[in-house]
């Protein structure tokens, strides 16, 4: 025998009602945030091409409006863990420039002391639980950072994101149904650069990506990551949602990568009309630099910050080759724990 009475699904707010009009104070903190990472990212790419950075090295070259309109809604006791495309979600936590940038050239003032590389900074006062090179891996550890948010009830949501590519790992499905199982704080953010490396989510993925979860009952939505509003917007929907203990929610962001895959891929497997579409009509950037215009912002505010990102990311540059190597015995730590 079944029960007449039906379970409620929590009803979503409209997007268009959960962003209030940004003032010009945060228009301007949204500016600088977009722009140190894009700063940043292109001295990265200069380095690795002078030989200061070796292994892999993956930019985020015109993904910026997706990790700072999520983390500019975020709350204090909130965890991220990303994948290997990790140098802006770095910064966007307030790690420092310096510290990343010493750990991706391989030097003593890194983040993991010279020893780990791009792949491998974590940073436990920021609640930034790392990037994974492993693809798909992010969804699990985010999905275990769940898990001790609802246990230690302390409000918190683990913002675990990963790729398009990965989100058709057989392990993303496991914590989606794990999550739900649960009604885990998680916020499942796919970045749609529509390109899994160099295969086109066209030709790799069935159906839609924020989809995904509706056999778990997990609701999702897709998002403009090319506008830093529209992502703030749902992201502040999405943690809301999750917030008030409905459990976990998908976002798929599209959004477009300017660079190759890393920086040994040519990308020749997409047309240079393309990735200039996107550049001249899409760019976050450029974006949120009309807004303040309409604004009323004035040139002036604008060129302070741009000197300001100028000169952190060329400090940065310059504290990583001024850094030490790592001491030889640096090999022998962090490897073995010792319980008394």
């Amino acid at each position: 025998m079944t029960s007449s009475k039906t379970k409620k699904k929590p009803k979503l707010r409209s997007v268009s009602n959960t962003n209030p009009e940004p003032s010009a104070e945060e228009m301007k903190k949204l500016y600088r945030e977009m722009l140190l990472i894009r700063r940043f990212e292109e001295k990265a790419g200069q380095l690795y091409g002078m030989g200061l950075i070796g292994g892999f090295c993956h930019l985020y070259i015109g993904q910026e409006a997706v990790v700072t309109g999520i983390s500019s809604v975020q709350e204090k006791q909130d965890t991220v863990v990303t994948s290997y495309r990790d140098h802006a979600h770095m910064l966007a936590c307030g790690m420092d420039a310096n510290g990343i940038m010493a750990e991706l050239t391989g030097r003593s003032g890194g983040y993991s002391r010279g020893k780990g590389g791009s792949m491998h900074m974590f940073s436990k006062e920021q609640n930034f639980f790392g990037g994974h090179g492993i693809v798909g891996a992010s969804t699990a550890i985010g999905t275990g950072l769940g898990f001790a948010h609802k246990y230690k009830n302390d409000g918190g949501v683990a913002i675990a994101y990963m790729g398009d590519g990965a989100a058709n790992q057989g392990q993303v499905a496991e914590c989606y149904n794990m999550a739900a199982l649960w009604k885990l704080p998680v916020l499942f953010v796919i970045e749609n650069n529509q390109y899994a490396m160099g295969t086109s989510v066209a030709r790799s993925a069935a159906g839609s990506l924020y989809k995904r979860g509706e056999g778990y009952a997990i609701p999702g939505e897709q998002v403009d990551g090319m506008d830093v509003f529209t992502v703030q917007a749902a992201a502040r929907q999405a943690l809301d949602y999750i917030r008030s203990g409905n459990g976990p929610y998908v976002m798929e962001v599209m959004t477009y990568r300017y660079r190759g895959h890393s920086m040994s891929d040519p990308a020749k497997y997409r047309t240079k009309e393309e990735v200039e579409d996107y550049r001249t009509h899409k760019d976050p950037i450029t974006r949120l630099l009309g807004r303040m215009s309409e604004a009323g912002i004035a040139e002036e505010d604008i060129k302070v910050i741009d000197n300001e990102v100028k000169k952190i990311v060329n400090e940065s540059a310059q504290f990583s080759q001024d850094s030490p190597e790592p001491d030889p015995d640096e090999l022998w730590t962090d490897v073995l724990v010792e319980m008394q």
